[in-house]
């Protein structure tokens, strides 16, 4: 395979050419993306079928490579969602004039070239593309091989309107799929700004422990619902099942439940029915595993099925004698993503959201809301689980860096 060198020149060179853009321009244009992607909604997922095509039936990623006509259709509405966001570079963050004269200004300013490395997901083409766009960063994706035809396609449309509209279409690189081009993205230190691995938490090791480039987590999602004794039985069964089932292959879908000895035999009766329905395969410690018994899809729980992140019809249970013992279990087991309680008593949930370490922390609410659109910021690059820069959904805002700028009148030091 050839190098992807020239490739990463060509971007970088061509990201000055975003600053020079006006605001109008940059709204305009992906405005055009919208509503091409709408035009090539057949091709797209003729592109995508092959992909399909060839995967296992049982894949649990093929829900995440599947594109169809409503996918698209919300692709395109949430590209129209950030070309009404505000510019998130070149605001003035502060100003100060020193003793001495200088004048000082602290501006934002855009990454530069932002490069992505991601899984399956065809719609993270449009929505990174988008939001470096929209902040006036110039972008180098990396693909997986699965989803290659679709993601071909959605560059293809992508620089059409970049080229129609003015714009340089270097400023989108789509790399070969071929896993080897990574190595090179994490050596280019002269033309990538920032490498971000969207994936498992495999992809996103591999990435931070070889990449030189810096490197912006976007974490897996191994993510609790605890059920704690005040509460509301009917709540908890309905966050729960949400958590799990509404949408069972993405990074905040809940993994393992945790619930109170004393409720236990309660909930866990009122949560049967409702798993059974979705056939959700049930993964169950000593004491669930006795109260669930008979349950069609029932296990007895390994120690790592605690740790894992399922991304499937698969959950994890877990009887607790108390609140103690469920923030010990989430704090082994988490991996920082999303984490809730389900609890009447407001003291409880209180100190559960203060001493829960993680990108979200939510109180009688489905894990299922950690999400860049649903938080009112726009498509999201992922969710940042680390404390460096971003945490949490990784939206338009934190696509900036600063910039000092200093105007003097011949002062020297």
């Amino acid at each position: 395979m050839k190098s992807v060198l020239p490739l990463l020149i060509r971007t970088h060179a061509a990201a000055t050419s975003l600053q020079n853009a006006s605001d109008r321009q940059i709204r305009s244009m992906l405005r055009a993306v919208s509503a091409e992607l709408i035009i090539n909604t057949k091709k797209l997922i003729k592109a995508n079928q092959k992909d399909l095509s060839v995967q296992a039936a049982d894949n649990s990623n093929n829900d995440r490579l599947l594109l169809n006509e409503q996918r698209i259709k919300n692709i395109a509405k949430s590209i129209i969602n950030i070309s009404r966001l505000p510019d998130p570079s070149g605001k003035t963050l502060e100003k100060r004039i020193l003793k001495n004269g200088l004048k000082l200004e602290k501006i934002s300013v855009p990454l530069g070239v932002v490069g992505a490395i991601y899984e399956s997901r065809p719609n993270v083409t449009f929505d990174i593309a988008a939001l470096c766009l929209r902040s006036r960063n110039a972008c180098v994706l990396k693909g997986s091989v699965e989803a290659e035809h679709t993601n071909k396609a959605s560059i293809a449309i992508i620089k059409k309107v970049l080229k129609a509209q003015g714009f340089n279409a270097d400023t989108v690189t789509l790399l070969p799929s071929e896993r080897t081009v990574v190595n090179e993205m994490f050596t280019a230190t002269k033309y990538i700004d920032v490498l971000i691995p969207r994936g498992s938490e495999g992809l996103i090791q591999y990435v931070r422990k070889n990449s030189r480039v810096p490197v912006i987590e976007t974490g897996a999602g191994v993510c609790h619902v605890y059920v704690e004794s005040k509460a509301d039985i009917a709540k908890a069964v309905s966050i729960t099942v949400n958590a799990k089932v509404s949408r069972p292959s993405v990074c905040n879908s809940a993994d393992a439940i945790l619930v109170d000895k004393s409720i236990a035999d309660k909930f866990l009766h009122l949560l049967r029915p409702e798993f059974e329905k979705y056939g959700v395969e049930i993964f169950a410690d000593k004491i669930s595993y006795k109260i669930l018994s008979g349950y069609s899809k029932l296990h007895k729980a390994a120690p790592k099925d605690f740790g894992r992140e399922f991304l499937s019809l698969k959950c994890a249970i877990k009887v607790v004698g108390n609140i103690n013992e469920a923030l010990a279990h989430i704090s082994e087991y988490s991996t920082r993503h999303s984490e809730a309680i389900v609890s009447e008593n407001k003291k409880v949930c209180e100190r559960f959201i203060h001493e829960v370490d993680a990108a979200a922390v939510y109180s009688n609410a489905s894990t299922r809301f950690t999400d860049g659109e649903e938080f009112g910021l726009g498509a999201e690059i992922g969710v940042s689980t680390q404390k460096l820069h971003a945490r949490g959904p990784f939206a338009l805002e934190k696509l900036v860096t600063e910039k000092w700028i200093v105007r003097g009148s011949g002062q020297t030091r």
